[in-house]
């Protein structure tokens, strides 16, 4: 025999309270996730170890990526390296036999050097990892330096192969810095094969510029003749090293060939403890054989190029095919799990689902839903049962909807037929009942409180009423007719919109259309016109009543409250803008402003000068350009008459239609501040709030003014002192710079005189000439110091790259600045306070590191400089951070220095690209 549905759900409800004390974690979750569960955490493990294996995997493809871009920009280093040797052999040529081809071989060997470093220079602007596009530029103009110094026939060919040497040597440290990366073993074999190589091209090089040099002069033996051809042999050993075979083949061929067994058989006579000088080859012997052979060995360098960038190439391309291939695979075993799960889980929990929905459609009170699932397992007996539990619940409701209709009715004494229900429905009927029954003893109670909320209606203060979704009042108090001074047959007899001033409207319509979507309003101003055609603000609470078409409303009357809090607000504004540093024609103007805007009136602000006269500092006239015409000689006269009144009294004028109140600073009379009305005259009163809104500005004013004039006075002695550093700059290089240009050349001139240049005479000359060149590099330094010709001619950005070079810290730079000129005295600011704290870093702070970071962002060049020394900087203490200040704040900037002991210093500088406010 079947239970009833209506005990087993009342044991069901005894006994919840405590069983859900026990029941356990897991069997609080629904079947489908349970399933769920049980196949994520392997999934879920799965998908970790995929993506730490793909993060891997790609940041080992991203450094083969890398590398090979690296070795792109190797290669075009190593063509500078190659024509620099070219351009070396050339100026040695032309130093030690001078003839007719050789200026023009040198100067196409020059011409050939600058196209590969301009080509090199663009290739190394797309290398991020290192500044190389900066050390080629350093590279360019050491080379400039040096042919102009070959040019003058001041260095022999010794020193002329010794200086392009130490060239070489830095374009083969960044080749090898670009190569370093050997992400892997193939790599790094090919990548140190390619630089032993290149440095025994290094190696035959200069020993070809050295022997050249003992050929073409007298007989002798040069000091260290051996040292090249053991660096060049020991290169050769650790190419042999990491080369493939071929490449070995291809270099113990070369060594066979003639040009090779030629220079051997020199290198042999050379190591010799007596050579014989009649066995040496011809100069032009030397350099053909010794040409060809370092020929031969930069085609196997050009061949081991190739196979480094093969070998770069094929590694980067493995890792990331070997990337894709597991990511891929990995997923797809994570897709077909995932779908075997979803498949299960929807095979065992559409049943429940479906019975579960029955169950809640029903606790909602959907009495529609059939539950159609008919199985013979224990989801068919709860179906049953709660099939069983609809039919109960549909006269239940029929009940309760009858008890609803005999109350709208009014019919109070229907009962509802509890006897036809047992257990707990009978209990719930005849709670009803009871509730009928209260209901009907409450009703005669609400209607004696209607009539006590009448009388509270009609006495309060507030403005209170209630009116319709349609415009309309239905109802108001008295203090709504006082306030507004309308009659409530008029009040209700017109849209209420209509007593609304005419700018506020639109925004009451919102707020009606809120309401009316049941949205309760709180503390919403608007202006209502009294009758008298005066405004007055009203501050709304409301609640709608959507079903009843009805809103009901407080308001309180808050003009008052409002004009004083709106005179606070004009004065937190003012001081707010004096705070900021603000211009102090921005100032006054914002003063006229604030006062035209509380009294509704033309409004401006007068200095007192000393000779009597005013001057217009601020004005907001605030009218229509016909009316403004009209009526301007009438507020100018009155406005005048207040003006005098005002200077022979020092005290507020009402005038007509003007108003004015004097401006005190310092016990003398400042300026002035006039309203005027250019139709109405003027309420009394008028000229009191002006005076007390005038009083608390004048010290705002005051500020701005003594701003004014301290920003003017740093900006001269900046802008002077700037002036005596180009001035002095200017006089060193037109005086002292071109007597010692011109003493130099004098010098050349007689040292070309001396017939014999190994005498004691040519050697003193050399002596003077050289001491000569460092007091000139001396002089420069100096020059620069005072006003680098770099930051003139470049920039801020080439000019703060120069004095990170010139650093004795290390300075990392991270410039985004524009390609355009900034202003000129921003541009000084900026050079100075980066020069003056990296001279700290080094001197005081011993810092390892600086950073320098620029940019432009919201009108403002924002410069950083960070350092990791000592810390402990206060520039209240007297040190050269205040000048820094000063020079800043002249031009309208802000600079915060943040330096804890310990921790470093970070300099943070603020300068607007329009400079500073011109003085008032």
């Amino acid at each position: 025999m079947r239970r009833s549905p209506l005990r087993s759900t009342a044991r069901a409800a005894h006994r919840t309270p405590a069983a859900a004390h026990r029941v356990p974690l897991l069997a609080r979750l629904r079947v489908g996730r349970k399933l769920m569960l049980l196949v994520l955490l392997p999934v879920t493990g799965l998908l970790a170890f995929t993506a730490f294996s793909a993060v891997a995997q790609w940041r080992e493809a991203r450094a083969l990526r890398d590398f090979h871009t690296g070795t792109d920009v190797s290669f075009a280093t190593t063509e500078v390296t190659d024509a620099v040797a070219r351009e070396r052999l050339a100026a040695v040529d032309a130093r030690l036999r001078p003839g007719p081809d050789t200026p023009a071989e040198r100067t196409d060997a020059e011409r050939a050097t600058v196209r590969v470093l301009a080509r090199a220079t663009a290739r190394a602007a797309t290398w991020s990892a290192s500044d190389i596009a900066g050390d080629l530029d350093a590279v360019g103009r050491r080379l400039h330096s040096l042919r102009v110094q070959t040019d003058t026939g001041s260095l022999t060919a010794p020193d002329i192969a010794e200086r392009y040497g130490n060239v070489e040597d830095t374009l083969l440290d960044a080749v090898t810095a670009l190569e370093a990366g050997r992400p892997t073993r193939a790599s790094g074999r090919a990548a140190d094969a390619h630089i032993a190589l290149l440095r025994a091209i290094e190696a035959a090089g200069r020993e070809q510029a050295e022997v050249a040099a003992l050929l073409a002069g007298p007989a002798g033996r040069p000091t260290g003749a051996g040292r090249w051809p053991a660096l060049e042999t020991a290169q050769l050993d650790a190419f042999r090293e990491n080369t493939s075979a071929a490449l070995r083949t291809r270099l113990y061929v070369s060594q066979f060939q003639d040009p090779g067994r030629a220079v051997r058989r020199l290198r042999d006579l050379l190591a010799t403890a007596g050579p014989e000088t009649a066995a040496w080859p011809s100069y032009e012997r030397w350099l053909a054989d010794s040409g060809a052979r370092i020929d031969a060995l930069r085609g196997i360098q050009d061949r081991a190029a190739r196979e480094l960038d093969t070998t770069a190439g094929h590694d980067r391309r493995e890792a990331e095919t070997r990337a894709v291939r597991d990511l891929t695979a990995s997923l797809a075993v994570l897709a077909l799990v995932t779908c075997l799960a979803l498949a299960l889980s929807r095979s065992i929990t559409r049943p429940l689902g479906e019975v579960s929905a029955g169950a809640r459609a029903l606790s909602y009170g959907d009495l529609s839903y059939d539950i159609r699932y008919a199985g013979r397992d224990e989801l068919g007996e709860v179906a049953d049962t709660f099939r069983e539990l609809r039919v109960t619940t549909e006269r239940l409701a029929a009940e309760i909807r009858a008890m609803n209709t005999a109350i709208d009715h009014n019919r109070l004494e229907h009962r509802a037929d509890q006897a036809s229900f047992e257990g707990t429905w009978s209990q719930l009927l005849d709670g009803m009942n009871g509730t009928m029954a209260s209901f009907a003893a409450a009703h005669g109670r609400r209607e004696k409180a209607e009539q006590e909320l009448a009388s509270v209606f009609n006495l309060s203060l507030d403005l209170l009423c209630i009116c319709g979704l349609d415009g309309y009042l239905k109802r108001v108090n008295p203090a709504f007719e006082r306030t507004l001074g309308y009659s409530g047959e008029e009040l209700l007899a017109r849209p209420f919109l209509d007593f609304v001033h005419e700018e506020d409207r639109a925004g009451t319509e919102e707020a009606l259309a809120r309401l009316a979507d049941g949205v309760e309003l709180a503390e919403f101003e608007n202006r209502y016109l009294r009758k008298d055609g005066t405004e007055r603000w009203l501050q709304w609470s409301a609640r709608p009543v959507p079903e009843e078409g009805l809103i009901y409303a407080t308001a309180r009357d808050v003009t008052d409250s409002r004009r004083t809090a709106r005179e606070q607000a004009a004065l937190r504004r003012v001081a707010t803008l004096v705070a900021h540093g603000a211009p102090p024609s921005e100032v006054f103007a914002r003063v006229a402003g604030e006062v035209g805007a509380l009294l509704d009136t033309t409004a401006a602000v007068l200095r007192q000068e000393p000779d009597g006269s005013q001057m217009v500092l601020g004005t907001v006239l605030g009218l229509p350009e016909e009316l403004e015409e009209v009526t301007r000689a009438e507020r100018r006269r009155a406005a005048r008459e207040a003006v005098d009144e005002i200077t022979r009294t020092r005290r507020a004028a009402h005038v007509g239609h003007a108003v004015g109140a004097p401006i005190v600073v310092d016990d003398r009379l400042w300026g002035f501040v006039l309203a005027a009305s250019p139709v109405d005259v003027l309420p009394a009163g008028t000229e009191s709030r002006l005076a007390d809104f005038t009083e608390l500005a004048a010290t705002a004013i005051a500020n701005a003014d003594s701003r004014a004039q301290l920003t003017a006075s740093r900006a001269r002695v900046v802008a002077a002192a700037d002036a005596s550093r180009r001035r002095i700059e200017r006089d060193l290089h037109d005086g002292v710079q071109q007597r010692l240009v011109a003493l130099q050349l004098e010098l050349r001139l007689a040292e070309s005189l001396v017939p014999d240049p190994s005498s004691e005479l040519a050697e003193q000359l050399a002596h003077v000439g050289k001491g000569l060149d460092d007091a000139f590099q001396d002089l420069l330094q100096v020059a620069r110091g005072i006003h680098p010709a770099i930051l003139s001619k470049g920039g801020l950005g080439p000019a703060l790259r120069s004095l990170a070079r010139r650093s004795a810290v290390p300075v990392e730079l991270d410039l985004r600045l524009p390609a355009a000129r900034l202003p000129e005295q921003l541009e000084v600011a900026a050079y100075y306070v980066t020069s003056e704290c990296l001279t700290n870093s080094a001197k005081h702070a011993h810092a390892r590191v600086v950073e320098v970071a620029a940019q432009i962002r919201d009108g403002l060049l924002e410069l950083t400089i960070r350092d990791d020394g000592v810390g402990g900087a206060e520039p209240g203490r007297g040190s050269g951070l205040i000048g820094l200040i000063d020079r800043v704040e002249a031009i309208g900037g802000k600079l915060a220095v943040v330096s804890p002991p310990g921790e470093g210093t970070t300099m943070d500088v603020r300068l607007p690209l329009d400079g500073p406010s011109p003085e008032i």
